[in-house]
């Protein structure tokens, strides 16, 4: 009986040491269910570069900034890679993926991630991950294992992405339906164990569009009742027929750097918001924004548009104009040098308190003005010099005028008949402002009317 009993002991013992021992299950983890992403229309982006925030740790320094972020009115993160960095012909690129179901250990861990998710949710913001799905590191499992996943030569080596200077990641190759499957098995693992609202997918236009539509598919039935939001880093219309929600306006951020610049009239700016809108679809909106990491590793906004004030009016033109906004981390606090995303950049989240200002206030009157958004209408006004941006928003009663000098240098302009010898509100500062049938913007001035109440 004695032995009996010693058995027992034992065999309760190790059972107890092994389930302590038994690594987490991250699919058994609690998702929450009460929060809702916003509408598409409604969608102001926050992209978050973890190399900005801290060296190490980085998921618990964003979770640190998270109140601050959402100071600024800001309802949807976008995060960056946050997967394992591939150490083979590496160039210490996050877009080089070792492991696409794990942390990297610079970032935190994944109970690390779950818990910046749900911070995020209880201050009503939502969490969107980057997902590359056009590559892989060239030390991912994957290459090893299933070496017939990947592109080809003639001589039947496998190859880094055609078409680009990508040496430190190896190409996939959809047609192989084994590995489309276990991409989306990864995809899956994120939204069902962390519960994150979606993806922003990297280089969309380079993966087939059917690839997309069973992704897309697959991935939003996985998460009912929530709902996901999708982004293409892409131009391709078929984007949206394949499921995506937004994908990039890339036209339309070359044309305000032309803008600015000089190189192009204020015109320009109108003609490619009509194309890059023209059969778009309801429910579907471009992804606006005046910089993003690709564009920040050559320049920060506040040199690539010609200074503080310049940035701001670029900002306003791209953002006001028809909506889908877009805010990279560091902009808000003027940085003013290039941030290489390969490596930590410390950023000064104290710098320039009134740019941060401004920021905060520019998306408070764009989330209290529906009209401002994507779903509002585009009312364009001639300038015939083609210096200021004049543009009427309408959504129902809600009326908004838009007026952008991109000079640096002051303009006279007149005002559309029906805004003429009005008395309208300053929608930045709040005061009543009389107008008559002209006014003159100072250098890169901006102004946001609304009728007065």
């Amino acid at each position: 009986m004695k032995k009996l009993l010693l058995f027992l002991t034992l065999l309760t013992a190790v059972t107890v040491l092994m389930i302590a021992c038994k690594p987490k299950d991250h699919h058994a983890i609690p998702i929450a269910d009460e929060f809702n992403v916003p509408e598409v229309a409604d969608v102001v982006m926050y992209q978050v570069n973890p190399r900005v925030f801290a060296p190490s740790n980085s998921f618990q320094a964003i979770i640190s900034r998270l109140d601050s972020i959402q100071d600024l009115g800001v309802n949807m993160l976008w995060i960056m890679p946050i997967y394992p960095i591939g150490q083979e012909k590496s160039k210490n690129s996050p877009y080089s993926v070792k492991d696409y179901k794990a942390v990297a250990p610079e970032y935190g861990t994944v109970d690390d991630l779950h818990l910046l998710v749900e911070s995020c949710h209880e201050r009503g913001m939502g969490v969107i991950l980057d997902w590359v799905a056009n590559h892989t590191a060239w030390d991912n499992v994957w290459l090893k294992e299933h070496p017939d996943w990947y592109t080809h030569d003639s001589t039947g080596n496998i190859i880094f992405p055609p078409g680009t200077d990508w040496t430190d990641v190896a190409d996939l190759n959809y047609d192989n339906k084994e590995m489309r499957a276990a991409m989306i098995d990864a995809m899956r693992f994120w939204v069902d164990s962390v519960g994150v609202d979606g993806f922003r997918c990297d280089v969309a236009d380079q993966v087939p569009v059917d690839f997309w539509t069973d992704c897309i598919n697959t991935l939003r039935e996985s998460a009912k009742p929530r709902n996901l939001i999708m982004l293409a880093e892409g131009t391709n219309p078929e984007n949206f027929t394949a499921g995506f929600d937004l994908n990039y306006a890339w036209e339309f951020m070359r044309a305000i750097d032309e803008v600015m610049k000089g190189e192009a009239r204020v015109s320009k700016l109108l003609t490619v918001d009509k194309n890059e809108y023209k059969d778009l679809g309801p429910g579907k909106f471009k992804l606006r924004f005046t910089t993003n990491h690709d564009e920040a590793t050559k320049y920060s906004p506040v040199k690539q548009y010609g200074g503080a004030k310049a940035s701001m009016a670029a900002f306003v033109a791209t953002t006001m104009l028809h909506g889908g906004m877009l805010v990279y981390g560091s902009q808000e606090v003027g940085y003013p040098e290039p941030i290489n995303f390969f490596k930590y950049v410390p950023v000064n989240w104290n710098a320039n308190p009134g740019m941060r200002d401004e920021y905060k206030k520019l998306i408070s009157i764009y989330n209290e003005h529906p009209a401002l958004r994507s779903s509002g209408k585009v009312v364009p006004f001639d300038d015939d010099e083609n210096n200021v941006l004049i543009v009427d928003r309408v959504l129902n009663n809600d009326n908004v005028l838009v007026i952008v000098n991109v000079r640096d240098a002051a303009h006279k302009v007149e005002l559309p008949g029906m805004w003429a010898n009005k008395s309208v509100v300053n929608l930045m500062t709040g005061e009543e402002m009389p107008l008559s049938h002209h006014i003159t913007m100072q250098p890169y001035q901006y102004l946001l009317l609304a009728n007065h109440k």
